[in-house]
């Protein structure tokens, strides 16, 4: 199975990184290709609202100036998606944002790409904010028919300056059982991915 890490952060080797990193041990463990890919920090544009991708049905955005569609198809490739982000002003990064809004509207516009998937968010947060920007990634989740286990607290880890999130013990304990029980989930739900409900056209007044 393939676990993706999307890490809004821009500062490469920040503690976002680092509790990513922390959640995919397990999973590299238990057997699963992971992967970990960069976009904060990145040319990565917001949604513009064009609804080219309910006319196209392509899996991918109309908007192809930036690197988002090879991140979507990387997204669609795999079985779980792990979201991290850094606690900005008052929210994600935009450029996760932007992740998140693009991805969210063509997986939508294209039948559900996402039903069934494993989605988790991890947040590093200085002291407040931190719940808002889980809240966020998690919405994207559960309104894309996604999968999103608990862990033993909310998936945050405590730092500003790059590594000290390391020194968060009880947050890493949780990122590693984060990726423990997407492991286990993801081994539970295999045979019956296929089966995954699909809900009802929705119906218009004529």
């Amino acid at each position: 199975m393939r676990a993706l890490a999307i890490n809004g952060s821009p500062r490469k080797g920040g503690n976002t990184e680092l509790l990513l990193k922390a959640v995919l041990v397990p999973l590299e463990a238990a057997g699963w290709e992971t992967e970990l890919v960069r976009v904060g920090g990145q040319p990565i544009r917001g949604c513009i609202a064009c609804g080219k991708c309910f006319e196209n049905q392509d899996n991918r955005c109309s908007v192809k100036t930036d690197m988002f569609n090879e991140v979507m198809d990387k997204m669609v490739a795999a079985d779980a998606l792990i979201l991290g982000s850094p606690t900005y002003f008052t929210d994600v990064t935009a450029e996760l944002k932007a992740v998140l809004d693009r991805s969210g509207f063509v997986s939508f516009a294209n039948g559900g790409l996402f039903r069934g998937k494993i989605g988790a968010g991890v947040v590093a947060v200085r002291r407040g904010g931190g719940t808002h920007v889980f809240d966020t990634i998690n919405h994207m989740f559960l309104m894309s028919q996604m999968i999103v286990p608990g862990s033993t607290y909310w998936n945050l880890g405590y730092g500003l300056n790059r590594g000290e999130a390391a020194g968060d013990a009880e947050g890493l304990r949780n990122m590693e059982h984060l990726g423990q029980a997407i492991a286990w989930l993801g081994k539970a739900t295999a045979p019956f991915k296929a089966d995954y409900p699909v809900p009802a056209p929705m119906q218009t007044e004529g």
